[in-house]
């Protein structure tokens, strides 16, 4: 099986890694904008080869891992060239806009769109790690729309990887992506601007930060060039997401200046739901 990855990083990179894994015969290929990236990820044994764009149309499986920004222009360009056996799927967590670019192209039925949830906050190849995608979710968008016989090749490669499938369509994928991913990700950059403003002394920050902290502001050192093009992909639903958010954080200030800490522990302990909802999910 010949697999071309495009956007060797963290998400391309650890894809490449399970699927040498899980396929031994696979011959991988990678692609990327940044030549260090692609050197780098030979020499980390992360890909076999270096391969231009053209070549998609050798190869079986085609996966673009790259910022949303540029993901439909990506995925325009490998669709113009594949053949009728190749399966393109990507990995962005955005989906409207991608799905509604390709609506009409001649290739659609060669692509999938997904979107695995997993990552951290690290990039680049050398974040690339084994077993990143095992009992992970992978949210597949208009399936309907892909091949049969390619579902099943993609499908026969989320399997491998042990990741769970879960089908949406993609206006719902981009509204409940932006609650439980996007607005984490703001949150915890806001986070962290607001402490860098106030804490001048970088060794406060350093010796009095508790897990608790760098837990909550560990988001915040991923990678802006992913992350700002997500949140202008995805806008709509972000404004509104930030709305809610805003309401509840002046909502809490509030019950603080009127000295209402009973509410404050009864919205604290009304929010403690989230345990076992987040229990069940581990």
């Amino acid at each position: 099986m010949k697999v071309q990855i495009i956007g060797i990083g963290l998400i391309g990179g650890s894809f490449a890694l399970d699927i040498k894994s899980a396929f031994p015969d696979a011959e991988i290929y990678g692609s990327d904008a940044d030549e260090k990236n692609l050197k780098k990820a030979k020499e980390l044994g992360i890909i076999d080869d270096l391969a231009h764009i053209e070549d998609v149309q050798h190869a079986d499986v085609v996966l673009v891992a790259v910022p949303v920004d540029v993901a439909n222009k990506v995925v325009t360009e490998v669709l113009d060239l594949v053949n009728e056996n190749t399966l393109v799927f990507d990995t962005g967590s955005t989906k409207s806009g991608l799905c509604k670019e390709i609506a009409n192209h001649q290739n659609r039925r060669n692509f999938l769109a997904a979107h695995p949830i997993a990552g951290t906050e690290f990039s680049g190849p050398e974040a690339a790690i084994s077993n990143l995608y095992r009992n992970k979710t992978n949210i597949i968008c208009e399936v309907e729309k892909t091949a049969f016989k390619l579902q099943e090749r993609a499908l026969d490669i989320f399997q491998k990887l042990g990741m769970r499938i879960r089908y949406m369509d993609p206006v719902s994928h981009d509204r409940h992506i932006a609650y439980v991913s996007h607005l984490s990700h703001i949150s915890s950059f806001m986070l962290g601007k607001t402490v860098l403003e106030k804490e001048r002394n970088e060794r406060d920050i350093f010796d009095l930060a508790g897990s608790g902290f760098a837990s909550t502001v560990r988001l915040a050192k991923s990678s802006p060039a992913m992350w700002s093009p997500i949140f202008q992909e995805n806008k709509e639903n972000v404004l509104e997401t930030l709305k809610e958010y805003i309401n509840n954080l002046t909502h809490f200030k509030d019950l603080i200046e009127k000295d209402d800490f009973q509410e404050v522990y009864n919205e604290m302990q009304r929010t403690n739901h989230i345990k076992s909802i987040l229990n069940g999910i581990n």
